[in-house]
């Protein structure tokens, strides 16, 4: 059954988040009669723009198409939003600050000289505070908001039947053009009895009403270490278990060496170069099989988190009907302007692309709408997207690496301001960390940036925007900030990229003279 322009779900409904109504349909019972493959024709189509999966992708062209006046179908089986609103950013980031607060409670007497009272944690209270975050940032995606934008919302499970339509709960919809914008799922992992005893997922782990007494976590990339930080300073024993020698292992080696130390001092206990190969539930609690660096141990815990992954989702599409190709693992395949093989059909945000950030699956489906309604030739390529992994401290990064620029033939120069240097950062007693900004050598074209500090997230902003307006480092340098703040570190960077090209001159023309 499809629904078009619902009511919003009923106040009294157990699920507060934002849950896709029930199917219903709105005006005249349909008396088209059935096509051949026994699906039911709408008859509001075909749609300019067909878009499946609710989510940041599909929620961003779903508004940029209809504002622009055309047809648009949104379908989604589970809750608008999608992972970022649910299961992802928002209730993370949520969990994130009440963790941060109990931090800087226990740091007082650090930062004022006084020893206050034992700081306690209610767990139910953070967490009934994190729904109401999630409830109350719902509201601007919910269906009926979306009615009143123009957008027919279809609840059900979408699959196409041929190269320019989709069945979705026994109707079918016909497209001008589609996007795909699904995804992604928690990897599963193949570790002998995990499955019996259950463990938690992200989609699972902010459901928690009671603190678990001990926590392992599974994966040290960044959903494992910002978990495994906060439920260290909640009050679990926490460990954290990664396969590799360092954790975030996309990041430069020192920032996530920092990240490693941080976790230490909130009482991480850290297992590196580790594979979990087996767990048995015993007494009620979770036994888990650890091997490391070859020695294998045991740990008792009472619950399991994994933060290993995501895979594109992709399945129970019937994508080879739409000749849209795919891999289970990569997702969608398309070209740089979001094509997939069908002409018709495009694909946006974590279906498709390597990194699984909200903010790449918005200007993801910008790019999309463009392209596919108004012929536009925007490439994915050329965006400069920023990232940052929410632990304490911060780490954020825009562009190159320097081993990327390297692999590249370019010659790489890096600007490295530490935050001890900083003034607002001693002040605030948060000196860890550094910035650095990497430029092609003897130019100030900013090829990429790393930022370890605090607020990095924050700080990242200004790197990404100048690279975005084709600002080279030596104009950061004249762009006056307020003081004191810790982005005072980016134009210290700048600052020295200034007096090292000045510097270059004035050799080169001794050098001439002589």
């Amino acid at each position: 059954m499809t629904t078009t322009r619902p009511a919003p779900a009923p106040a009294a409904a157990k699920d507060r988040r934002s849950v896709v109504p029930p199917p219903q349909r709105v005006g005249p019972a349909q008396t088209t009669p059935n096509t051949e493959d026994g699906q039911a024709p709408d008859k509001r189509d075909p749609y300019d723009l067909l878009i499946i999966g609710a989510g940041p992708a599909g929620l961003a062209a779903a508004r940029d198409a209809a504002a622009a006046g055309m047809r648009v179908a949104l379908i989604e089986v589970h809750h608008i939003g999608g992972n970022c609103l649910h299961e992802g950013c928002i209730p993370s980031k949520t969990m994130l600050r009440s963790a941060q607060l109990l931090a800087d409670g226990r740091n007082a007497p650090i930062n004022s000289g006084d020893t206050p009272a034992e700081v306690n944690v209610d767990f139910a209270a953070v967490m009934e505070r994190m729904r109401r975050v999630r409830d109350r940032i719902q509201r601007v995606d919910s269906a009926v908001r979306l009615d009143a934008e123009g957008i027919d919302l279809h609840v059900g499970r979408a699959r196409f039947v041929s190269a320019d339509a989709v069945a979705v709960d026994g109707t079918r919809l016909r497209f001008r053009r589609a996007l795909i914008a699904t995804g992604s799922r928690p990897v599963m992992p193949d570790i002998e009895g995990l499955a019996a005893v259950g463990f938690l997922t992200n989609e699972s782990v902010f459901e928690l009403t009671r603190l678990p007494p001990s926590l392992l976590v599974i994966g040290g990339g960044p959903l494992g270490c910002e978990l495994a930080q906060a439920f260290a300073r909640f009050g679990s024993r926490t460990i954290i278990c990664h396969n590799e020698p360092l954790f975030l292992p996309r990041e430069e080696r020192d920032a996530a060496q920092m990240v490693s130390h941080a976790l230490a001092r909130d009482g991480v206990e850290i297992h590196l170069n580790c594979n979990i190969v087996a767990v048995r539930l015993e007494g009620g609690r979770k036994h888990v099989t650890m091997v490391t660096d070859g020695n294998e141990s045991t740990t008792v815990v009472d619950e399991i988190l994994t933060g290993i992954g995501r895979l594109p989702a992709v399945q129970g599409l019937d994508l080879e009907k739409a000749g849209v190709a795919y891999d289970a693992e990569t997702g969608i395949q398309v070209d740089d302007f979001l094509r997939t093989r069908n002409p018709r059909i495009f694909a946006a945000g974590d279906v498709c692309m390597e990194h699984a950030y909200t903010n790449t699956a918005e200007a993801s489906a910008h790019i999309v709408v463009r392209n596919a309604l108004f012929r536009g030739r925007q490439r994915l390529s050329a965006l400069t997207v920023p990232w940052c992994t929410y632990t304490d401290p911060q780490v954020a990064h825009v562009g190159l690496y320097v081993r990327q620029a390297r692999a590249q033939g370019i010659p790489v120069k890096t600007y490295t301001v530490p935050m001890h240097d900083v003034v607002r950062a001693i002040t605030d007693g948060q000196e860890e960390g550094f910035v650095k900004i990497h430029v092609r050598e003897g130019t100030d074209r900013i090829l990429g940036a790393t930022i370890v500090s605090s607020c990095a997230g924050e700080m990242i902003n200004n790197i990404s925007l100048a690279m975005v307006a084709g600002l080279g480092l030596r104009r950061l340098a004249r762009v006056i900030h307020a003081y004191p703040t810790q982005g005072e570190a980016v134009r210290q960077a700048a600052q020295a990229c200034v007096q090292s090209l000045d510097a270059g001159v004035r050799a080169t023309r001794s050098s001439s003279q002589s």
